[in-house]
């Protein structure tokens, strides 16, 4: 009854489908397309104008800085998969030492041997562990996998046995998730190594059953699965076909009860179920994943009680109901003083244009938006919003597009919220530090300097879900100032001169923007330099010079 009450206050599904032609509409108008092209032209030519008389500047404030560096820089990893969180040979060595040391652990049962443990498994199976290799467990990205989103999905089987991923990648088995805890909390360790490095991984809940939940939060309060370098994120895969196929739902409203009943009982009781409370404590947001390749049925206005057919809905259907049950919920948690979640989904990594545009007209951000290149209207409204959006090269190098026309140093250049993620170190990495990687293969190619770098690394807090304490500790206490007010640079390492310029530029553009309309004040996605200077004087009681000398 609450879930009913505050979605009166949101769109409707009529609305959105009214306002999401309208956005087609606007997209594709070729006058709009014209003026967000040379525009965007334009920002990047300032950006390297900038470069030509301050990058001199910005790299002698880097050498006059003392620990001033990007590996001292704290970055998080904010689009990674925990199934394939971990190296290769991380995995290797995993798979090796349980065999060889743990060979009677219990991993299943089955009605021929009864109790079937480790050692046996393998013997099963025909499987030396002795003699395995990176190469032989057959997980990193080839060239097979370019446009084959089904060949890329096997490589989460070691081996391409489906009960090895079971065993060693599932919270859900028939060992509780043991092992896939442990060799989570192995790849933690290395982060903590690094100090600096921090990510946000994804584990699945399909909406198969109301229990899923429940089983998920067991799992992490048995085996301890906080930690201070990770925030949990979910993951929804769009599986409505297979789900209904196997009989676990009738329509797409029963997939959507089995993701959200659980979390409404959890935030109106908490007390009734505490480890899906405390569960929920440590996750920042949800994601939408899958293939988005695959040709979309039309959007339509049908209620997901009403929708029974065997395929699966539109993306945009999938994102608006996705959207409309978190922000019905995150109000009712947040009336609570409990803490709410971020949508920040799959988008434009493939398939139809007009996902981005459900991307930016409902998510928090976006993992991917590799398809912008090809949609300059979308392209310049994600700058003139600030969608804050992770990509991953690496990962997009091996399925979709090659790493020499990746969009990602344009829109880092043209000032587009950008930031590196991971992806699927598993597949795509092969380094101890996989986000450092992706960070150095980056630079390299695209020639990026050390403040550039730092400046990607502080988008990726900014954008991320930890707490706002911690952001705070980061990058100092007025962080969520877009101004050179809200830089400590002797944080981020990102020089006031590069923040300065990001934020004039900006205004510089909504104002180019408002005197084409003269009667339009347009929303924007920073707050102007009067609007910073009264939060400030109501924070600290002091002017923005004052602050800047203290």
């Amino acid at each position: 009854e609450i879930a009913v009450g505050l979605n009166e206050s949101l769109p409707t599904l009529r609305q959105f489908v009214k306002d999401f032609s309208r956005m087609q509409q606007i997209v594709d108008d070729g006058s709009v397309k014209s003026l967000a092209h040379w525009r965007l032209r334009m920002l990047e030519a300032k950006f390297s104008i900038f470069n030509a008389i301050s990058g001199s500047d910005e790299n002698l404030l880097t050498e006059l800085g003392e620990h001033h560096d990007f590996y001292r820089t704290y970055k998080v990893d904010t689009h990674v998969h925990m199934a394939s969180g971990m190296t290769a040979e991380s995995l290797l060595q995993f798979i090796i030492d349980k065999v060889e040391r743990h060979p009677d652990d219990v991993v299943g049962h089955n009605p021929v041997q009864g109790v079937v443990t480790l050692g046996q498994l393998f013997r099963n199976l025909g499987i030396d562990a002795a003699s395995l290799t990176v190469d032989t467990l057959d997980v990193q990205a080839n060239s097979s996998l370019f446009e084959r989103f089904d060949y890329f999905n096997m490589k989460y089987c070691p081996m391409g046995i489906s009960q090895l991923r079971e065993l060693f990648l599932k919270t859900d088995n028939a060992m509780g998730g043991r092992y896939f805890a442990e060799l989570i909390k192995e790849t933690f360790k290395g982060m903590e190594q690094s100090r600096y490095t921090f990510a946000e991984n994804r584990v699945s809940i399909y909406g198969r059953s109301a229990t899923e939940w429940a089983r998920l939060a067991g799992w992490f309060d048995t085996h301890g699965m906080y930690h201070p370098h990770n925030r949990w994120m979910i993951q929804i895969p769009r599986t409505y076909p297979q789900l209904r196929a196997s009989g676990c739902v009738r329509c797409f409203g029963d997939l959507l009860a089995n993701v959200f009943l659980p979390l409404w009982e959890a935030s109106i009781s908490p007390a009734k179920d505490p480890k899906l409370d405390y569960l929920l404590s440590h996750i920042s947001g949800f994601d939408c994943v899958d293939n988005e390749s695959p040709s979309d049925p039309p959007l339509e206005n049908i209620i997901p009680e009403h929708w029974t057919h065997d395929h699966n809905p539109s993306y945009n259907y999938w994102m608006y109901f996705l959207w409309v049950n978190i922000t019905a919920l995150n109000a009712f948690r947040a009336s609570r003083g409990q803490s709410t979640f971020t949508f920040r989904p799959h988008c434009g990594e493939s398939g139809a244009l007009d996902h981005l545009i459900s991307g930016f007209l409902l998510a928090d951000g976006v993992a991917h938006g590799i398809a912008l290149r090809n949609q300059p209207s979308l392209q310049y409204l994600y700058f003139l919003a600030q969608v804050p959006l992770a990509l991953s090269p690496l990962s997009n190098n091996s399925l979709f597009l090659d790493i020499h026309v990746n969009p990602f140093p344009k829109l880092f250049r043209r000032g587009l919220r950008v930031c590196l993620s991971t992806d699927d170190p598993l597949q795509f990495h092969h380094t101890k530090e996989p986000l450092v990687e992706e960070y150095s293969i980056a630079s390299r190619i695209w020639k990026l300097d050390s403040t550039d770098l730092c400046e990607i690394a502080r988008n990726s807090v900014l954008q991320s879900g930890f707490p706002h304490d911690v952001k705070r500790a980061w990058l100092g206490d007025l962080y969520y100032l877009s101004s050179s007010a809200g830089n400590v640079a002797s944080l981020s390492h990102v020089s006031d001169i590069r923040v300065a310029f990001r934020f004039e530029i900006y205004h510089d553009e909504v104002c180019f923007l408002e005197r084409l309309q003269t009667k339009v004040r347009l929303r924007r996605a920073m707050l102007t330099l009067t609007e910073e200077d009264r939060v400030i004087r109501s924070l600290t009681g002091l002017s923005r010079n004052a602050l800047r000398r203290r």
